[in-house]
């Protein structure tokens, strides 16, 4: 217990570094930009599947 108390202190402490950075805004515009990209990609694969005659689930 005291190893996981541990590993959640340091990574507590990471977070905190960066959320009082400007490393954490940088991280939010590039994570809304690659989940646009990831659900532009998702339609892309349904519309493909349905196109072939394939059920999409």
């Amino acid at each position: 217990m005291l190893g996981w108390a541990l590993i959640f202190f340091i990574l507590a402490i990471v977070a905190g570094i960066l959320g009082f950075s400007g490393i954490a805004g940088a991280s939010a515009g590039i994570a809304q930009i690659l989940f646009v990209i990831f659900l532009v990609l998702l339609v892309i694969s349904f519309l493909a599947r349905a196109l072939r005659g394939n059920s999409p689930a």
